[in-house]
């Protein structure tokens, strides 16, 4: 009775959208979980903002496809100078959608302004923590690039830079972006809607899909039934109870990784035992086919396995509260604050049945003896307390993340996650600084082994953080549709992929 009720409201509540997808059979209407707290370019790596702008709006100078691999996108070829330095040859011929060509002063623009410490951009600090970017134009379609220190893979982390115009300001976020991409920004009505419509000037094929609107809605019954009731096409993550129709759900690893970030400055939580008693405290495999998907894997590392130099010999941490509660009463006893009142904060709408899956662990911290508390905020509350600079007058807190790396290398994590300097990193470790700087510039095998190494070192040694889950995603998409989510949608929702049946 309460699955029926709850499903007459849902579709009750789609049926008031404005934008109906079938409007034009050349439009889509897509429905994510949760609003884009700021629509700018270099924010793209965070999934919420991504699956709007990233490759739709704002290209970058290569792609990573996880069939083929590395890919040309504004760069058509690119060859290794020596020294750090990588050449790249973009393409002629491209147009920004307010009609100014790009060329190399954009893409030189775009990596100061990724770099820029008066905005901290995430891509910024994500792809370059830890290294110096300089650029050398050698004509409107041609830029040498340098990496200090020199970084082999650095085609591959141009993958992950949006390319915005050389105005678009370096102190400040953008509100309406600008980019090459197949589609251009349109309206962004907040609490209701982003719309977005297909570029005439793009340098590609022009895409099928002629517009796109975006709405938001929190509750997983509410975006699935819209896309079964043809109000929307798309809705990007919906929960495990509410994939129930085979013809229109599909489920898929989606590279994010689970895990509740411990910041180790703070008592009680910067002893190592009270670290372990977080981890052993947790009863991993109840929540897999209960409140998150059948095929979720335990994780042991921040990045899945399908990345360089996972470690597969390392072994989640067991169920043992019994042995949870010895180490918070060995700690007690050398007087660690162990009653000192710890914050479980989550992130509203992050995932299916987040709200269920951080009560659950709640309850089993609270059994084990931990004083904790949980709070659930959303996205831009959650980011104040997750990235830096943080709260002066934080306490205790184990922040619930999703991070997320399709790209095959953990270069995109272990800075951004683990380096002193990180921006969301709550670790000061410089046996930790020195591991990760190491792996950065080597290559091959030796490339492999170091970054296996670290990530033993993370899980055993100093235990970073509460490893939990690779994730399992569930989308659904409405028949009408010639689309099938893949490992990046969670990230990136391509336009310009879709196609009509």
């Amino acid at each position: 009775m309460f699955r029926k009720s709850r499903l007459f409201m849902a579709t009750a509540i789609a049926s008031t959208v404005a934008f109906s997808a079938h409007a034009q059979d050349n439009s889509v209407t897509i429905v994510l979980s949760e609003e884009l707290e700021f629509v700018e370019p270099c924010m793209a790596t965070k999934s919420n903002v991504g699956r709007v702008l990233f490759q739709n709006i704002s290209e970058t100078v290569t792609e990573m496809d996880p069939e083929t691999g590395l890919q040309p996108r504004l760069a058509q070829s690119w060859e290794d100078m020596g020294d750090g330095t990588w050449r790249f040859h973009l393409r002629e011929g491209v147009n920004f959608s307010d009609g100014t060509a790009m060329d190399a002063d954009d893409i030189a623009h775009s990596l100061v302004r990724v770099k820029s410490p008066d905005i901290a951009c995430e891509i910024g600090a994500k792809v370059f923590g830890g290294i110096e970017i300089t650029s050398n134009i050698i004509d409107a379609h041609t830029i040498d690039i340098t990496a200090d220190p020199a970084q082999p893979i650095l085609p591959l982390l141009m993958s992950l830079v949006t390319v915005t115009p050389q105005d678009a300001p370096l102190d400040s976020f953008v509100d309406h972006p600008i980019g090459t991409g197949p589609y251009t920004f349109d309206e962004y009505e907040r609490g209701q809607f982003i719309t977005l419509s297909a570029n005439p000037n793009y340098w590609g094929d022009q895409p099928t899909v002629q517009s796109a609107t975006y709405v938001f809605r929190a509750d997983s019954a509410v975006r699935a039934a819209m896309v079964a009731a043809g109000e929307a096409d798309i809705a990007p993550s919906i929960a495990l109870q509410d994939a129930t129709d085979p013809a229109m759900d599909f489920s898929y690893p989606n590279s994010e990784t689970m895990f509740l970030s411990i910041g180790h400055a703070q008592a009680p939580l910067n002893d190592r035992r009270v670290r372990e008693a977080l981890n052993l405290a947790i009863d991993r495999e109840a929540f897999i086919g209960t409140v998150l998907a059948n095929g979720t894997l335990l994780a042991t590392a921040i990045t899945p396995p399908s990345t360089v130099g996972y470690n597969a010999n390392l072994k989640p941490y067991a169920f043992d509260p019994d042995r949870a509660r010895e180490l918070l009463e060995e700690a007690r006893a050398d007087g660690v604050p162990v009653d000192a009142e710890i914050t479980l904060l989550g992130r509203s709408n992050n995932f299916g049945n987040v709200l269920e899956t951080m009560e659950a662990m709640l309850a089993m911290y609270q059994d084990v003896g931990f004083n904790m508390k949980l709070e659930m905020v959303e996205v831009a509350e959650w980011l104040e307390r997750y990235a830096k600079p943080l709260p002066e007058d934080r306490g205790p807190t184990l922040i619930q993340a999703l991070h997320d790396n399709a790209n095959g290398d953990p270069v995109f994590s272990m800075y951004f996650k683990y380096h002193s300097n990180g921006q969301t990193s709550g670790l000061a470790y410089p046996e930790v600084d020195a591991m990760i700087e190491e792996a950065t510039i080597t290559t091959g095998d030796e490339r492999t082994a170091k970054w296996s190494e670290l990530f033993a070192f993370l899980h055993d040694e100093i235990i970073a953080d509460v490893m939990l889950f690779h994730m399992v995603g569930f989308s659904r998409v409405n028949e009408r549709l010639d689309f099938i989510p893949t490992i990046r949608t969670n990230s990136e929702l391509q336009l310009s992929q879709i196609q009509f049946k």
